[in-house]
């Protein structure tokens, strides 16, 4: 709390704009010299926080990571700016004007909402978080939109907002907690709240068990750039039970159908790598139904077809070469093709990526892709290369 507040003094605040762009090798040095026009404490909290705010630019952006303010924690933990605006346009669509952002941390969420002209207000038990939910909401020039209270949000009367949106710890002091029921609040305080309210957002981890999801509710899992960022349990969407994965950016989304498993089939010419978000949401299916395709392995989410159709929702990759796992026919492969990126992907294998190649020491101009998986149950090596961009027209989201 107390550094917080003296970056926030106007000398506090030209600290860190010299500190700025201060590199790692350079923090003592600059620390040395500065500690003679201010005091130690200050220089510490000013070139603490720049650092905070040089790994916040992956998730916020320069522009905004270079006028908030953070903490380790908020860092790591808070949404990212594509995931958190993406999910305000959603609630403005629903006409939510006014939000109950419970556990709002360093106030990203919030920020999206703000700025999607959503009213916010945003709980956190924390003294020092709020406060920094309350800096961010200054700093962006939003405080007239985001009222930041520090409270129990268990406590917090949501009655009269629009929409609640929830985003629990799942962190303890082991690390990441994977019982819904032990994130805090617990993920059944979160649904009963979420009941009380015309809609509601939940984040969750993406990894949770479908069978732990509400009958009430709308499951979606959202992707950015490839990763699998969240998960969301929508209420008052008017789909309850339906299910999608998204794919930012866009947004694309692939809605379920309620497809059965596909077919186990021969390797085909083409194998497609379905989204992370598209596999947690168990839509391999839907895939494999666009693509004209089946499962390389009934237990393997790698779709096969014979010809390329365009998916945004999977990687195309033209296999070239299939045979048994063995690093000295791949080794021997690779040398005649003068392959020296390898690119190594696996699923259903206990191999690692990296000993693999450091196995097969790949060198030469060229560039291929090995995947390590199943065929039918046997271990297997496919070898092939991603389809070109110009031959996968993206489909409609």
């Amino acid at each position: 709390m107390n550094d917080l507040a003296l970056l926030l003094t106007p000398e506090g605040r030209a600290l860190l704009d010299e500190v700025r762009d201060t590199e790692p090798a350079q923090e003592l040095a600059v620390a040395t010299r500065l500690r003679r026009d201010h005091p130690a404490e200050l220089v510490s909290a000013a070139l603490g926080q720049a650092r905070l705010r040089q790994r916040a630019v992956a998730k916020f952006g320069a522009e905004d990571a270079g006028r908030m303010f953070f903490t380790p924690n908020g860092v790591e933990q808070s949404t990212r700016t594509s995931v958190a605006t993406y999910r305000a346009r959603r609630l403005k669509e629903l006409g939510v004007a006014c939000v109950a952002d419970l556990c709002c941390g360093i106030g990203g969420d919030a920020v999206a909402l703000a700025r999607a002209g959503i009213r916010v207000l945003a709980v956190d038990r924390d003294p020092l978080t709020a406060a920094v939910a309350r800096a961010n909401a200054e700093a962006l020039g939003l405080a007239g939109l985001i009222e930041v209270r520090e409270a129990d949000v268990t406590e917090v009367d949501t009655a009269g907002y629009d929409a609640v949106f929830v985003d629990p710890a799942r962190r303890g002091g082991r690390g990441r907690v994977f019982d819904p029921e032990a994130y805090s609040p617990p993920l059944s305080w979160a649904v009963e709240t979420a009941a009380r309210a015309p809609h509601a957002a939940l984040k969750i981890a993406p990894g949770i068990p479908h069978e732990v999801v509400p009958a009430a509710a709308e499951a979606e899992w959202i992707s950015d750039g490839g990763d699998v960022k969240e998960a969301v349990l929508w209420f008052g969407t008017g789909a309850p039970g339906a299910v999608r994965a998204t794919l930012l950016p866009g947004p694309r989304t692939l809605l379920g159908r309620g497809l059965p498993d596909p077919a186990v089939r021969p390797v085909g010419r083409y194998l497609y790598e379905p989204d992370g978000a598209v596999i947690r949401a168990h839509l391999v299916a839907e895939v494999a139904e666009e693509v004209g395709g089946g499962l390389l392995d009934a237990t393997i989410a790698y779709v096969t077809a014979d010809e390329p159709r365009p998916t945004p929702y999977a990687t195309a990759y033209e296999i070239t070469d299939r045979m048994p796992f063995n690093v000295k026919k791949l080794k021997a492969l690779l040398r005649e093709r003068e392959v020296g990126t390898l690119t190594v992907k696996k699923r259903g294998s206990a191999v690692e990526p990296e000993e693999l190649r450091r196995k097969v020491r790949p060198q030469g101009p060229n560039a291929a892709t090995v995947f390590l998986t199943r065929v039918a149950g046997a271990p297997t090596m496919l070898i092939g290369a991603p389809v070109r961009a110009g031959d996968r027209a993206s489909a409609p989201g």
